[in-house]
Protein backbone atom coordinates (compact mmCIF):
# COMPACT_ATOMS: atom_id res chain seq x y z
CA UNK A 1 0.00 0.00 0.00
CA UNK A 2 1.09 3.22 -0.58
CA UNK A 3 2.24 5.18 1.92
CA UNK A 4 0.19 8.21 1.23
CA UNK A 5 -3.31 6.01 1.12
CA UNK A 6 -1.92 4.64 4.52
CA UNK A 7 -1.20 8.05 5.90
CA UNK A 8 -4.79 9.23 4.52
CA UNK A 9 -6.22 6.01 5.97
CA UNK A 10 -4.76 6.07 9.26
CA UNK A 11 -5.68 9.91 10.01
CA UNK A 12 -9.33 8.58 9.52
CA UNK A 13 -8.76 6.85 13.52
CA UNK A 14 -11.07 7.76 16.17
CA UNK A 15 -10.24 7.87 19.23
CA UNK A 16 -12.75 8.94 22.44
CA UNK A 17 -12.39 8.31 26.37
CA UNK A 18 -14.31 8.69 29.30
CA UNK A 19 -12.13 9.95 32.19
CA UNK A 20 -11.46 6.77 33.66
CA UNK A 21 -8.94 4.78 32.21
CA UNK A 22 -6.71 6.99 29.88
CA UNK A 23 -4.65 4.80 27.34
CA UNK A 24 -2.74 5.60 24.11
CA UNK A 25 -3.22 3.95 20.75
CA UNK A 26 -0.60 3.70 18.64
CA UNK A 27 0.03 2.16 15.00
CA UNK A 28 -3.54 0.04 15.20
CA UNK A 29 -4.88 -1.26 11.93
CA UNK A 30 -6.65 -4.72 10.91
CA UNK A 31 -6.10 -7.48 8.63
CA UNK A 32 -7.26 -8.00 5.30
CA UNK A 33 -9.41 -11.02 4.65
CA UNK A 34 -10.25 -12.71 1.57
CA UNK A 35 -13.74 -13.74 0.20
CA UNK A 36 -15.36 -16.62 2.44
CA UNK A 37 -12.79 -15.72 5.51
CA UNK A 38 -15.00 -15.55 8.40
CA UNK A 39 -12.38 -14.18 10.67
CA UNK A 40 -9.03 -11.34 10.84
CA UNK A 41 -7.46 -10.00 13.70
CA UNK A 42 -6.32 -6.31 14.67
CA UNK A 43 -3.06 -5.01 16.05
CA UNK A 44 -1.86 -2.19 18.22
CA UNK A 45 -0.08 -0.82 20.55
CA UNK A 46 -1.51 -0.13 24.11
CA UNK A 47 -0.08 2.17 26.66
CA UNK A 48 -2.60 2.97 29.87
CA UNK A 49 -1.60 6.00 31.77
CA UNK A 50 -2.50 4.65 35.41
CA UNK A 51 -2.75 0.78 34.40
CA UNK A 52 -5.82 -1.03 33.01
CA UNK A 53 -7.27 -4.16 31.13
CA UNK A 54 -8.04 -4.73 28.09
CA UNK A 55 -11.61 -6.62 28.37
CA UNK A 56 -13.31 -7.35 24.93
CA UNK A 57 -14.50 -5.28 22.24
CA UNK A 58 -16.96 -5.18 19.50
CA UNK A 59 -17.31 -4.40 15.88
CA UNK A 60 -20.36 -3.46 13.44
CA UNK A 61 -18.08 -5.53 10.97
CA UNK A 62 -18.00 -8.72 13.63
CA UNK A 63 -20.45 -10.85 14.88
CA UNK A 64 -18.22 -12.15 17.99
CA UNK A 65 -14.73 -9.35 19.13
CA UNK A 66 -12.56 -11.30 21.26
CA UNK A 67 -9.18 -10.60 22.97
CA UNK A 68 -6.69 -13.43 21.80
CA UNK A 69 -3.55 -14.83 22.25
CA UNK A 70 -1.61 -16.94 19.82
CA UNK A 71 1.56 -18.67 21.18
CA UNK A 72 3.44 -21.95 20.37
CA UNK A 73 3.07 -25.11 22.89
CA UNK A 74 4.96 -27.88 22.06
CA UNK A 75 5.38 -26.85 18.56
CA UNK A 76 1.73 -26.43 17.73
CA UNK A 77 0.47 -23.29 17.44
CA UNK A 78 -2.42 -22.58 19.66
CA UNK A 79 -5.24 -19.62 19.46
CA UNK A 80 -7.79 -18.87 22.37
CA UNK A 81 -9.50 -16.18 24.10
CA UNK A 82 -7.54 -14.28 26.79
CA UNK A 83 -10.25 -14.75 30.04
CA UNK A 84 -9.94 -11.52 32.20
CA UNK A 85 -8.06 -9.80 29.58
CA UNK A 86 -4.57 -8.01 29.15
CA UNK A 87 -2.88 -6.14 31.60
CA UNK A 88 -1.67 -2.76 30.65
CA UNK A 89 0.48 -1.99 33.30
CA UNK A 90 0.73 1.98 33.77
CA UNK A 91 3.12 3.84 31.17
CA UNK A 92 4.06 0.38 30.07
CA UNK A 93 3.84 -0.27 26.17
CA UNK A 94 1.79 -3.58 25.05
CA UNK A 95 2.16 -4.91 22.34
CA UNK A 96 -1.03 -6.44 20.22
CA UNK A 97 0.65 -8.16 17.08
CA UNK A 98 0.65 -11.14 14.82
CA UNK A 99 1.72 -13.99 16.73
CA UNK A 100 0.88 -12.64 19.89
CA UNK A 101 -1.54 -11.39 22.00
CA UNK A 102 -4.65 -9.85 19.50
CA UNK A 103 -7.91 -8.71 18.97
CA UNK A 104 -9.48 -11.52 16.90
CA UNK A 105 -12.75 -10.52 14.88
CA UNK A 106 -14.94 -13.26 14.59
CA UNK A 107 -17.67 -14.16 12.16
CA UNK A 108 -17.02 -11.51 9.42
CA UNK A 109 -20.00 -10.11 7.94
CA UNK A 110 -17.95 -9.25 4.83
CA UNK A 111 -14.78 -9.05 3.62
CA UNK A 112 -12.38 -6.99 5.38
CA UNK A 113 -10.59 -4.88 1.69
CA UNK A 114 -6.93 -3.86 2.09
CA UNK A 115 -6.96 0.51 2.17
CA UNK A 116 -10.58 0.74 3.35
CA UNK A 117 -11.10 1.00 7.42
CA UNK A 118 -12.69 -0.67 10.02
CA UNK A 119 -14.63 0.42 12.98
CA UNK A 120 -13.11 -1.19 16.54
CA UNK A 121 -14.71 -0.40 20.02
CA UNK A 122 -11.98 -1.06 22.81
CA UNK A 123 -13.56 -1.60 26.50
CA UNK A 124 -11.06 -1.17 29.27
CA UNK A 125 -11.48 -1.60 32.73
CA UNK A 126 -9.27 0.60 35.27
CA UNK A 127 -7.89 -0.56 38.66
CA UNK A 128 -11.36 0.68 40.38
CA UNK A 129 -13.53 -1.95 37.59
CA UNK A 130 -14.61 1.22 35.88
CA UNK A 131 -14.97 0.39 32.10
CA UNK A 132 -14.68 2.61 29.76
CA UNK A 133 -14.57 2.71 25.81
CA UNK A 134 -11.98 3.59 22.87
CA UNK A 135 -14.04 3.72 19.56
CA UNK A 136 -11.70 3.42 16.68
CA UNK A 137 -11.52 2.81 12.20
CA UNK A 138 -8.75 0.60 11.85
CA UNK A 139 -7.12 0.93 8.40
CA UNK A 140 -7.06 -2.51 6.74
CA UNK A 141 -4.08 -3.79 5.50
CA UNK A 142 -2.83 -7.33 3.79
CA UNK A 143 0.43 -7.33 5.96
CA UNK A 144 2.25 -4.68 8.52
CA UNK A 145 2.55 -1.59 7.71
CA UNK A 146 5.73 -0.99 6.85
CA UNK A 147 8.16 -0.23 9.59
CA UNK A 148 5.04 -1.88 12.12
CA UNK A 149 6.53 -5.36 11.25
CA UNK A 150 6.61 -7.15 14.97
CA UNK A 151 5.81 -4.69 16.73
CA UNK A 152 8.82 -2.29 15.87
CA UNK A 153 7.47 1.44 15.00
CA UNK A 154 6.65 3.05 12.45
CA UNK A 155 9.35 5.88 10.88
CA UNK A 156 6.03 7.91 11.11
CA UNK A 157 3.92 8.50 14.17
CA UNK A 158 0.22 7.17 13.52
CA UNK A 159 -0.86 7.50 17.45
CA UNK A 160 -4.14 8.25 17.71
CA UNK A 161 -4.51 10.27 21.48
CA UNK A 162 -7.60 10.73 23.56
CA UNK A 163 -9.65 13.68 24.68
CA UNK A 164 -7.89 12.98 28.48
CA UNK A 165 -4.10 13.40 28.58
CA UNK A 166 -2.35 9.87 28.05
CA UNK A 167 1.22 8.85 27.97
CA UNK A 168 2.75 8.01 24.76
CA UNK A 169 4.65 5.00 23.86
CA UNK A 170 8.13 5.07 24.40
Amino acid sequence: MKLKSFISLSTLALLSLSASAQVDVQNAWARATVKGQMATGAFMTLTAKDGAKLVGGSSPAAGVTQVHEMKMDAGVMKMAEVKGGIDLPAGKAVELKPGGYHVMLLDLKAPLMKETTVPLTLIFKDAKGVESKVELKLPVAATAPAGMAQGKPAAMDHSMHGTAPAKKAP
